[in-house]
């Protein structure tokens, strides 16, 4: 009997619908492969529906995604709506009443595709990074006073817990010992400045630490891990890092393996529903156009797979994207792949099902 996975989709905005009929599309070859079966129920959430009725996330929509398998979203963001909106309401209020507490963005080099950094290859590119998901700056605590004068003051404040750092550290411990490849975990801090925030951050990671013995640690301020992504990634197995910290960082990486159009990230609650996507955003003038590369997406079904227990299925369009890329695209960028974002997805779900 074929095991059935229940998946809410949210195609979003601009080009997000396309990259997501994309990795359906490789998504149903690989079910076919692999003899399992993924129901998807779609949601128009996002920038239309907000100027047309001012919602964002209804709590009714809300309940039932806590409901499914997982989430699989295109992007969010409108050229017609105030920056923030949509992503407050939609994707911060999901990962945080979700309690997706972790993303996890891998930061891999493929055969074939370019890099800005000089000398560097698919063996030098090659980590991940565990960015803590719910609390830090993006907690949205804090408030103004007399706002709007010349003596306006604003607060943002960093909310750091025990309960939500420790947490947040001991998925990468696991994570890295399941990776298994240099088995070293590395925190990102800025302990030299922040001293109350990463002083907690500081001692439960080495608390965690020593239930795992044989995975090496080592510390890096942030400054220094932006130095060292550039010039030193083969240094990198798994790093971990708070919210904001890890919001930048990860972006930086995704420039280093090649652009927003092939970077994947998971929004993970490893007890409940988790959440993945390309992280390029809904890149609204390539919209409708079929030029916007869509092996982001597709990766981010990948790695959904992977969670859902099945590894092979997710390896298969992991091992299609890498072939197609060194035998097929010219490039990664939208426009210059040498064929439209449909003919991309014919082409990985006809390697997934080979």
């Amino acid at each position: 009997m074929s095991r059935e996975f229940n998946i809410g989709v949210i195609p979003g905005d601009g080009t997000g619908p396309e990259v997501v009929a994309e990795g359906i599309k490789v998504l149903k070859a690989a079910s076919e492969k692999f003899g399992f079966s993924l129901k998807f129920t779609y949601y128009d959430i996002g920038g239309e529906r907000y100027k047309k009725t001012g919602e964002t996330l209804p709590d009714s929509i809300l309940g039932e995604f806590k409901q499914y398998d997982a989430l699989y979203l295109g992007a969010i963001g409108h050229p017609d709506v105030k920056p923030g909106i949509l992503e407050k309401d939609i994707l911060l209020r999901t990962r945080f009443e979700l309690d997706q507490y972790i993303n996890l963005r891998p930061v891999k080099l493929y055969e074939g595709v370019e890099t800005p950094l000089k000398d560097k290859g698919p063996k030098e590119i090659d980590y991940v990074i565990v960015r803590e998901n719910t609390e830090g700056l993006y907690a949205g605590a804090g408030g103004t006073l007399k706002r709007g004068t010349k003596d306006e003051v604003a607060i943002q404040e960093s909310i750091n817990t025990r309960k939500g750092v420790e947490r947040c550290i001991r998925f990468a411990f696991e994570y890295t010992k399941k990776r298994n490849k240099g088995k070293k975990l590395t925190l990102c801090g800025k302990t030299n400045v922040l001293t109350y925030a990463f002083n907690l951050w500081e001692r439960a990671f080495y608390e965690v630490s020593k239930e795992y013995p044989d995975i090496a640690t080592d510390y890096a301020h942030v400054d220094a891990t932006c130095m060292w992504m550039v010039k030193n990634p083969e240094w990198f197995d798994v790093i971990v890092t708070d919210n904001m910290f890890g919001d930048i960082i990860t972006d930086l990486g995704a420039m280093t393996q090649g652009g927003m159009g092939i970077a994947c990230g998971g929004n993970i609650n490893p007890e409940g529903v988790s959440m993945y996507e390309p992280i390029g955003g809904s890149a609204p003038k390539y919209t409708g156009k079929n030029v916007i590369n869509p092996l982001a997406s597709m990766l981010a079904g990948a790695m959904m797979l992977e969670f859902l227990g099945l590894p092979e299925a997710s390896s298969a369009i992991e091992n299609a994207i890498q072939r197609a890329i060194k035998d097929d695209l010219k490039s990664m960028e939208a426009g210059k792949m040498g064929m439209g974002t449909k003919e991309v997805g014919d082409l990985i779900s006809g390697y997934v099902i080979q």
